[in-house]
């Protein structure tokens, strides 16, 4: 699919993307695009559009390199679809210095948070250098919108692990408060990528390489992108900091499977000794001797019953004392 923009007062505007009009765009996004539309789009702006397979390469230099007279920047994108599992994807960032020419398969909020933005209020997008700062802060912006929900939930997880110790109340199971640490440290590993990539492409564009490089990126603002790499060391520093609180929440949890693991065992053992001595005891007066005179006495039955009542009484007294138990 392909949404094309064009500038109108400092803002951004839709409009037809017909194969003259295009070259009149600041900002094309291509949404998983077909084959003919990414023919339509190399014929009318003379751009290679890289293919999904292209996009998908790990290299640096495969990711940000200038080709034809643009810029080709790929990064990583967190996409969180509702009720479904966060997603990560690659974006390419076509740069000329008319336009911005986006391609992605997959569909991250901040790009429909973007073209909302652009298109009610004047961001200053007038050519592909302004476009691709302002979208770039954007994502940038939910990157951190998304680090601090995540923060809030890893402080109600720790809550979760510590009750779930507790011998009543609600507490979570641990199965599911382990399934949350794991989708916390998914998402969270997905987020330093995503910022690895973007930290990457705002290293290209502040020392650009190449003649071609330095023309197409002269006159780039300077001051934002300064910003922009501030923004982004400090969520990469937030990020690590969630990582190890995870790693901690994942060791605590473990602990207290072992704990609980623990009490299972010593509550097994203590019953075990508690019906030992009551054991013994039957065993005796269940053996067949002739000479045993107990046997004869009226009260012999009641008598092995209160010595197997105290033989167990006892043992489980000295563990409440001892506060075994």
């Amino acid at each position: 699919m392909i949404t094309a923009y064009r500038a109108s007062g400092g803002r951004l505007e839709q409009a037809d993307a017909t194969a003259d009009a295009l070259r009149d765009m600041v900002w094309i996004d291509l949404e998983a695009p077909t084959r003919d539309e990414e023919t339509a789009i190399e014929a009318a702006l003379g751009l290679d559009i890289p293919t999904r397979e292209d996009m998908q390469e790990i290299e640096v230099s495969s990711r940000l390199y200038d080709d034809r007279g643009a810029l080709f920047l790929t990064a990583q994108v967190v996409a969180m679809p509702d009720a479904r599992e966060p997603e990560i994807g690659p974006v390419t960032f076509v740069l000329t210095p008319e336009r911005l020419v986006t391609v992605r398969y997959h569909t991250p909020r901040s790009m429909v948070v973007f073209a909302d933005r652009v298109t009610s209020q004047p961001m200053g997008c007038t050519d592909g250098r302004s476009t691709l700062l302002a979208l770039l802060e954007t994502l940038v912006d939910r990157l951190a919108d998304i680090l601090e929900g995540e923060s809030r939930k890893l402080e109600l997880l720790s809550r979760s692990i510590f009750e779930a110790h507790r011998p009543k109340g609600k507490a979570q199971t641990l199965a599911v408060i382990v399934q949350r640490i794991g989708r916390a440290e998914d998402l969270n590993g997905k987020i330093s990528e995503s910022l690895a990539t973007i930290q990457r492409i705002l290293g290209f564009l502040s020392i650009p390489s190449g003649a071609a490089a330095m023309a197409m990126l002269k006159g780039l603002d300077k001051a934002r992108l300064k910003t922009l790499v501030r923004d982004v060391k400090s969520l990469q520093e937030t990020a690590g900091t969630q990582e190890r609180k995870i790693l901690f929440q994942l060791d605590a949890t473990l602990g207290v499977i072992n704990i609980r693991q623990s009490d299972i065992i010593k509550v097994f053992s203590v019953v075990a000794f508690v019906f030992l001595p009551p054991t013994l005891i039957a065993s005796i007066y269940g053996m067949n001797f002739d000479v045993m005179p107990e046997i004869h006495w009226p009260w012999g039955y009641p008598m092995a019953l209160g010595l197997m009542f105290l033989s167990a009484l006892i043992p489980w007294l000295i563990f409440r004392w001892k506060k075994l138990l």
